[in-house]
């Protein structure tokens, strides 16, 4: 890989994209769904599987790992000058109950699959490079999402991370305990001179684009607005329906309201309700209760805090109308992000010059790089997916796009970290 002087040219430089895939596909056979995707689920033992295959790849590279007290992990290939801060790759090996098999994932094995091709070339930089896999991504088992990321960000507490309930009522920091894999670093202690994220869109555009690398240049905000409505239980058959306090009829105008609402701000605003639950949850009693989350996402503050201000509003109208009782509960919230534009430019010119066609995108779903992005330079890169479909066990992307997605990442970290020649 050198031109006529034996220097080594950039043009020429591509990971491994058949041992990148074969890796992915290593890591599915740990957590399988039901429909040919994963459930590895974090804090499970499915979820510390996979980090004790992570680490024995990593360490098999010749990276060393650090674990913070959250649980993330931070694999380490050496540069020339060490006590420079390190360029970081990263994403999450932790996936939804029936997920599929690229989200988040594909970031975490494409930093390995770089790591082992600059050792195969014989590439040497000046800054170390450090492969995380960053605990709770997803937020399915243990709201909210990205838990560690916001805790090195400082944007929430341990206290509060290691307190978080699942369903069934266990506790982050005992099931994290557990598994044995809380580390020993405080979050946010490390240095970090550059962050990159790789994912998959996990929307349709660059697929219906016909673009091989997308470049995230912001991020959308977001609010999760858990919604407690309390009715009365009651018999279905036999209650008159104007003495009904029914928490499922709340539910319903809520939810239509949601709907609207996010139609009324557009463009660039979407909003549904993707949680829900009734209680008691009997086909012939009345629910005295319903639970559910709305989720509100915009690239634009403006509009993102105008459908929170709207929703409370008329939830709580629609409430007093239905004589029910009603809370609401902020269980997420991240502000839009602007990537770093030196990063920004750095992969805009990787992808430019790998000839792989390319085009600026906002991602529509939150990652761990919108909380990093408040303490360190930040970017991340984009390939396609099929039909727009993620969160779901047929999500799919092919070999050739996840080949691209790494290239690009290639190339842009060794331009963070500095090839010694």
């Amino acid at each position: 890989m050198s031109d006529a002087s034996g220097m080594m040219t950039a043009a020429n430089m591509t990971v491994d994209g058949d041992r990148l895939w074969d890796s992915l596909d290593q890591m599915a056979q740990i957590g399988p769904g039901i429909a040919g995707g994963s459930n590895r689920q974090t804090l499970t033992d499915a979820d510390a599987e996979g980090r004790t295959l992570f680490q024995r790849w990593c360490e098999d590279a010749g990276m060393t790992m650090g674990v913070d007290r959250m649980g993330s992990m931070f694999m380490r290939h050496e540069g020339t000058e060490p006590d420079l801060d390190p360029v970081y790759i990263g994403s999450h090996l932790d996936t939804q109950p029936t997920g599929g098999r690229y989200d988040g994932v594909l970031g975490v094995l494409a930093g390995l699959e770089m790591i082992r091709s600059i050792r195969d070339l014989g590439i040497r930089t000046r800054r170390p490079i450090v492969v995380t896999n960053w605990t709770n991504e997803e937020g399915a088992r243990f709201a909210p999402a990205m838990l560690a990321s916001g805790v090195f960000a400082g944007v929430v507490t341990e206290d509060y991370a290691n307190s978080r309930q699942d369903a069934d009522g266990k506790r982050f920091g005992d099931e994290l305990d557990r598994i044995g894999w809380r580390g020993t670093e405080a979050p946010g202690d490390r240095k970090i001179h550059a962050m990159f994220e790789l994912h998959i869109e996990q929307g349709p555009i660059l697929e219906a684009e016909g673009k091989q690398i997308g470049v995230v240049t912001h991020g959308q905000g977001l609010w999760w607005l858990q919604v407690t409505l309390t009715g009365k239980d009651a018999h279905t058959g036999s209650t008159p329906m104007a003495m009904r306090v029914n928490a499922g009829l709340g539910m319903a105008r809520i939810i239509e309201a949601v709907d609207r609402i996010a139609m009324e701000h557009q463009p660039d605003a979407v909003g549904a309700v993707g949680q829900a639950n009734l209680f008691p949850n009997s086909r012939n009693v009345i629910p005295g209760k319903a639970v559910f989350c709305i989720d509100f996402r915009s690239p634009d503050l403006d509009k993102l805090t105008s459908m929170r201000s709207r929703l409370e509003v008329e939830a709580a109208e629609i409430a007093n109308e239905l004589g029910l009782g009603i809370e609401i509960e902020p269980v997420g919230h991240f502000d839009p992000v602007t990537f770093d534009a030196d990063l920004v430019g750095k992969v805009r010119g990787a992808a430019a010059k790998l000839g792989y066609s390319h085009m600026d995108i906002v991602s529509g779903a939150g990652h761990d790089a919108c909380w990093i992005a408040k303490v360190a330079p930040t970017v991340m890169i984009m390939c396609p997916c099929e039909g727009g479909l993620s969160h779901n066990e047929a999500e799919a992307i092919t070999s050739d796009w996840a080949r691209a997605g790494c290239d690009v990442l290639l190339h842009a970290v060794l331009d963070a970290a500095e090839i010694v020649r």
